[in-house]
């Protein structure tokens, strides 16, 4: 399990419940004045997930009022960017003379070390935020500086991929193992890079190394998306991103854990399988059909695929799943 604190505003006394927010935040994020209509009863729940010197925090929480000054950014300044991927409700973030509104799939920037206020909208705010130190986010700070504050959007290109990212990381945040902590925050800090750089058209300024590793995730994320077409295969896989099938297996040997492009694949193809294989929607489905659904040419193939990942048949896993279903009365 990564490392983790949760505050849950129920937990508290109601009069108490807005001040350790507050505080809390402060050591999130910033020191930083906040004010809600809410504040007597205030409800909220957040998470904070440390990913070495980055942190993560999911956060559901009633409208409010957020404001970095500049008497508190001279009384204390951790000189870190914020991002926001903004899932439900919306803000109007006012950073010198101008303000914009970011709504739900937004993604939303600040830097402790200027002026700037978030309102509220009327509805509960749901959001994953970032803590991102600047000294370890991979660009140019006169780059990064000129995309804050901008609106960018997590619905394509590397805001989506940020965000299914964040979506996952904070779901299976039990299941990782601690050291696996500060390799979960370099990607994270390579995938905000990659937004701000694209945001500006300036890839060509991120290192080699964020590059590689960014490129590397959106490919990921493309056979995910991708993979119960059975005409996708490596080549298809390469020209989709423009790349030689060369360089796409040199990527996938630069990840040092031994798994090539076509395992990635194979191995997304017998999950999505073994899912319809559990499912009592799809019990009356021939095994074969399944198999053609999720890209596979010929059932053979899949059989012998499916035994190799599970040491079992699909035919023999479906009858074990059905059978313990019948037992415990689900489904």
């Amino acid at each position: 399990m990564l490392p983790e604190r949760c505050f849950r505003s129920e937990e508290l006394p109601p009069g108490d419940r807005f001040d350790c927010f507050a505080a809390l935040m402060a050591e999130t994020h910033a020191p930083m004045e906040m004010e809600s209509e809410y504040a007597t009863e205030f409800q909220v729940n957040q998470r904070v997930i440390s990913l070495g010197e980055t942190a993560v925090y999911p956060l559901e929480c009633q409208p409010l009022v957020f404001r970095r000054t500049a008497k508190l950014i001279r009384k204390a300044d951790p000189e870190a960017y914020h991002l926001s991927f903004i899932q439900r409700g919306e803000g109007h973030v006012t950073l010198g003379k101008e303000t914009r509104t970011h709504g739900a799939y937004g993604l939303h920037t600040s830097d402790t070390s200027r002026v700037w206020e978030i309102r509220a909208g009327r509805e509960p705010l749901r959001f994953i935020g970032v803590e991102i130190p600047k000294a370890l986010l991979p660009l140019p700070t006169r780059d990064a500086d000129r995309v804050i504050g901008r609106n960018l959007s997590a619905r394509e290109g590397t805001g989506a991929l940020l965000a299914q990212f964040l979506t996952r990381m904070v779901a299976d945040s039990r299941t990782y193992r601690p050291s696996e902590a500060p390799r979960l925050g370099t990607v994270l800090t390579d995938l905000v890079a990659a937004l701000f750089a694209g945001a500006l058209d300036t890839e060509r300024s991120l290192p080699y190394e964020t590059h590689r590793r960014t490129l590397t995730l959106r490919i990921r994320s493309f056979i995910r998306e991708n993979a119960d077409d059975p005409r996708l295969d490596v080549p298809s896989i390469a020209a989709a991103h423009h790349i030689s099938v060369s360089y796409l297996h040199r990527l996938f040997q630069q990840e040092g854990d031994g798994t090539t492009v076509g395992r990635v694949l194979l191995r997304q193809r017998l999950e999505h399988a073994r899912r319809d294989l559990l499912d009592p929607a799809h019990r009356g489905v021939p095994v074969h059909v399944i198999a053609a659904r999720r890209g596979f040419s010929h059932a053979a193939a899949f059989s012998r695929a499916f035994r190799d990942a599970y040491d079992t048949t699909p035919t023999a896993y479906r009858r074990t799943a059905t059978a313990t279903t019948a037992a415990t009365g689900v489904g």
